[in-house]
């Protein structure tokens, strides 16, 4: 856990593809942020995973990689390819969803803003996805070994899909008390129409959760029309609360409503543990060119360093954060932006000037 006089133990996974640029890249503009406030440097601990640890370890998640981060106070993780893992270690949860599961990060929290200066299909957008992280659709995450995926015959395939009330009552404690510090409304979206039993009971445990916020303003959409909704209207939204899978396709479409899944932010948590990772993929035929668009897991690392100090009621930590967030926000504004968002800027250089502007008050 913490080191001496306070200071921050933080993994730090590559990944694949483009990983190994954006985490650099992410742990680039955290160094700067606490050093501009005179904040102890973090003790960055690296940890193989993807293909370099298949290399050394003959797996993409080694079990020295998860004890380590048992001892860390939280970490950075860096985008996973596995479909093109050698065919024996695309079997069971790739490694991210892997780790969510061994550390119980049963959040996934996906805040979607447009930025001055980035052409947005929805300019207006500003939101927050709560997406349940532990149950669901995916059925990697509902079974104690295994899959959770059977094929009795090679013509037929089932997945097991869980919803239970204790998961569903903590999400939406999570979205509730998200929406309480926004603008006051919570949705909560679901598909109780065609699964009562599954999804019926996600909604009603949601909408029982929601009495105890009283303030807060509570209605629910079936998920095919809240993509519509996203599409058509995306300012009506403020906090989405949903299952594990729809928040998943629905947080993709809203960042790329706000420009790009270069900018989709995302923070794994439980009540004790915390995991930065962006919501894009490994890229792999964007690796090495230093074109990859950092600014995903650096607003991700933001969100860690907000949620670590919230943890620790350390002001100098959430300060930091939204250091990260103006600075990547103001570097926008200025029409510095890489080629997904139709500019032509590097990944170097896009950093460079998110830490140039860390130094602005």
């Amino acid at each position: 856990m913490s080191g001496a006089n306070g200071q921050l133990r933080l993994g730090l996974i590559e990944g694949d593809g483009i990983g190994p640029e954006v985490v650099r890249a992410a742990r680039e503009v955290v160094d700067e942020a606490l050093a501009v406030l005179a904040a102890p440097a973090v003790d960055w601990v690296p940890l193989p995973m993807g293909h370099t640890a298949i290399a050394e370890f003959g797996e993409p998640l080694p079990e020295s990689t998860v004890r380590t981060l048992d001892e860390l106070d939280a970490w950075i993780l860096g985008p996973h390819d596995n479909a093109s893992y050698p065919a024996e270690h695309r079997v069971g949860a790739p490694p991210g969803g892997a780790i969510r599961k061994r550390f119980g990060l049963y959040a996934n929290i996906r805040p979607v803003r447009a930025f001055a200066g980035v052409r947005a299909a929805a300019d207006d957008i500003d939101l927050v996805i709560v997406r349940e992280n532990s149950e669901g659709f995916y059925a990697d995450r509902n079974m104690a070994a295994g899959s959770g995926e059977f094929a009795p015959t090679a013509d037929i395939a089932l997945s097991v899909g869980v919803v239970t009330r204790a998961a569903s009552e903590r999400i939406a404690h999570e979205a509730c008390r998200s929406a309480a510090a926004r603008r006051g409304r919570l949705t909560i979206v679901h598909k109780a129409n065609v699964l009562p039993m599954t999804m019926g009971l996600f909604r009603d445990v949601c909408y029982e959760v929601a009495r105890e916020y009283p303030r807060l303003r509570v209605d629910d959409e079936h998920v095919d029309a809240a993509a519509a909704h996203l599409v058509r209207a995306p300012a009506d939204y403020d906090v989405l609360v949903t299952e594990n899978l729809f928040g998943d396709i629905l947080s993709d479409l809203a960042g790329e409503l706000s420009g790009s899944l270069g900018l989709a932010a995302s923070l794994n948590c439980s009540a004790t543990r915390a995991m930065a990772q962006a919501v894009h993929g490994a890229a792999p035929t964007l690796a090495g060119h230093n074109r990859a668009n950092p600014a995903a897991l650096q607003l991700s690392a933001a969100m860690l360093l907000r949620w670590l100090g919230s943890q620790r009621g350390d002001v100098v930590l959430s300060r930091a954060a939204d250091r990260v967030e103006r600075a990547v926000a103001a570097t926008f504004a200025a029409g510095i932006a890489t080629a997904d968002l139709g500019g032509l800027a590097s990944t170097r250089e896009f950093t460079e000037q998110v830490c140039a502007r860390l130094h602005r008050r």
